[in-house]
Order: structure tokens, then C-alpha cells, then sequence
């Protein structure tokens, strides 16, 4: 909105740049922004992504600013788009958004893109904002190198976690035994839609087909796929067309899909070091439980290190995630009720 309330109409080139880590959270934001700006015609968005279908890069000439005065896009391509080819005009945008900032920040390769991209805004005219539901230390400290002297809106920890999505845990003894949870939690509630994150692409891979087999409505999302298959497979989602979504950490962000009720985490989320992401599983759980209505998130704990991390996630947090039993699942909807 407040972009939106900044946009001049008089001015044709680009005047406002929003960074988002992924295609998917970059044509999202535009979606969004879309429907907003419904009875604004001055307002049009450029996507600086991969995808052709939606960039439109073969018809856009070289060294001409964009007509459009949003621009959203991925960090490389933006980079590509401000450097190379000439675009945008960085020193005349007014303002510059980044979303996500705590992965573009601790990603190193985002990080870098992120740098020069900034080196180019002329600071004293353009307003830099970042977002993100998640900030360590070590990014706040990277993000004031970034924007000197912020204005620093930040939510205690303690209330990160929302008091809507109800958290526990089940042990599990082998992988046949996670499955069955699988099912079961599937099985005795009303859900509309639900995720399951799993670590790997492959173990996504393989859940899908197996449930794929038992006749459930599912699909998987990973970076194994391209960008078309990825966007068709998000819209088939928020279309209803199926209800559970496969995935890994890729859509563990900022995607927005009112009627997932749902989140399974298959695997715990862990950093390369195998220590807990914390952030991870803010985000992954964020994703059910929006706008207020009740979720639900169950952790399949298969090994002591699983519990040892989901326990240090408790402490974090200071949220209980208390465990429940298979046969347990089915009396949650009554005690809600």
C-alpha cells in the first residue's frame, strides 16, 4: 500500500524495485499487488524472473529504462536487469524493497547480488525497507551495513509463534512408522489443504508416489523442477486442484494459500551443520493457520537427534509443542471444539 501510494503517474521508467529469493514469492507479491491496484491503471509490473512467460525479455529492447513503474524480481535477474542490460535506473528509483531479507542476507550469492544492487540507490531519495518474520543477530548486524541508521520495527521472539497453530509431536520408530503417521493425521481431521516438508528431494520424490499410489490428491515442489512446472503446480494448489503439496524448504516462504490447515514436517529442519534452523520452522509452520483461522502442525520424530532438535525449536520460542499419539489425532477436533 505504501508503494502503491507513492507510484507518480507522470514518470514512465521504474521507480519502485522489490527483491523477493524466489520465482514463486516474486509472483505472489505481484499478485497481490495486482489486485490492489485494480482501479489504478497507471500501475504495471515488471517481473524480472527467468521465466520468459512472465519477464516478456524478448520483447523488451536493450539499454531502454521499463516503461512499468514496480519492478519485482530474484536478485540475479534484477542484477542482470540493472547492470547488463539497463532497465532500471537505480539511482531514480525512490523506493527499494527486499523480502525475505534474512535468506538474501545469510545466502552468500544473494548477499553479494543484494550489495551491489544497493550500491546503486541513491539513499538520500529512495527508501530501503527489508522484511522478514525471521532475523538473527548476525543478519541485523549485516543489515545496518546495508541501511545506515534504521528505524527498526522488530516482534519478540516469545510471539513469533502464534497462539492459532496448535504444535506437537509424534514418535516415530522407522520410516514405515513416519508413513503411517502420515495417514493417520490425514485421515482423522478436516483439513482443507495441507503441506508435508520433507530435507531432501528425494524423500519428497518418494512420499509422493507412494501416496500418489494409495489414491491421495498430491503433488511434489522441489528444485528438481523448473520454473514452469513450479508456477503450474502452485496455481493447480491454490486452485484446489489438489490438497496435499510435497515439498522442501523452497516453498517454506512467504507462500500464501488461505486454506492450508496443515503442515507436517517430515523431517526437522536443520542447517548445513545439522544444527536446528529455527527460522526454517517458523516459516514452514507460518504457512498454515493465516489470517487467524485454527492450524495445525505435527513433527515426526524419528531418531533422539530429531528430538533433541525440535526440543531446542521448544526452548526457542517458549512454545510448547506438546506430543500426541497416532490414535491421538483423532480427538483434536473435538477438544477444539
Amino acid at each position: 500500500m505504501a508503494i502503491l501510494s507513492r507510484i507518480n503517474p507522470a514518470v514512465q521508467a521504474p521507480q519502485a524495485l522489490i527483491l523477493a529469493p524466489t520465482f514463486e514469492l516474486a509472483i505472489q507479491i505481484g499478485s497481490v499487488i495486482e489486485k490492489m491496484a485494480k482501479f489504478l491503471p497507471f500501475i504495471k509490473i515488471a517481473y524480472a524472473v527467468r521465466d520468459p512467460n512472465y519477464s516478456k525479455r524478448n520483447e523488451r529492447p536493450s539499454r531502454k529504462l521499463l516503461p512499468e513503474p514496480i519492478v519485482i524480481g530474484t536478485p540475479g535477474t534484477v542484477e542482470e536487469w540493472c547492470f547488463k542490460l539497463k532497465f532500471i535506473d537505480l539511482s531514480k528509483l525512490r523506493m527499494c524493497c527486499v523480502d525475505e531479507a534474512d535468506v538474501m542476507i545469510a545466502t552468500q550469492g544473494f548477499q553479494e547480488n543484494c550489495q551491489r544492487i544497493v550500491k546503486g540507490l541513491n539513499l538520500s531519495q529512495c527508501q530501503m525497507m527489508l522484511f522478514s518474520a525471521t532475523y538473527s543477530d548476525e543478519v541485523m548486524n549485516f543489515a545496518r551495513t546495508i541501511v545506515p541508521d534504521p528505524i527498526v520495527l522488530r516482534l519478540k521472539r516469545e510471539k513469533q509463534a502464534l497462539p492459532n497453530i496448535k504444535q506437537y509431536f509424534i514418535q516415530c520408530y522407522n520410516d514405515e512408522h513416519k508413513y503411517s503417521a502420515v495417514e493417520q493425521i490425514y485421515a482423522s481431521l478436516t483439513v482443507g489443504q495441507a503441506m508435508i516438508f520433507c530435507r531432501t528431494k528425494a524423500t519428497a520424490r518418494s512420499l509422493a508416489i507412494r501416496m500418489a499410489n494409495q489414491q491421495h490428491s498430491v503433488r511434489e515442489l522441489t528444485s528438481a523442477l523448473d520454473i514452469e512446472q513450479r508456477a503450474s503446480i502452485i496455481q493447480q494448489f491454490r486452485n484446489g486442484i489438489f490438497r496435499v503439496l510435497i515439498s522442501t524448504n523452497v516453498t517454506s516462504r512467504g507462500l500464501d494459500i488461505d486454506d492450508v490447515s496443515l503442515v507436517v514436517n517430515y523431517d526437522m529442519p536443520v542447517t548445513t551443520t545439522f544444527e536446528p534452523d529455527y527460522e526454517t520452522y517458523l516459516h514452514r509452520i507460518g504457512r498454515c493457520g493465516r489470517f487467524g483461522k485454527q492450524g495445525y502442525t505435527f513433527n515426526l520424530i524419528g531418531s533422539e537427534k530429531d528430538f533433541n532438535i525440535m526440543k531446542q525449536i521448544e526452548v526457542y520460542f517458549t512454545h510448547p509443542i506438546d506430543e500426541i499419539t497416532v490414535d491421538g489425532i483423532t480427538q483434536l477436533e473435538h477438544e477444539d471444539d
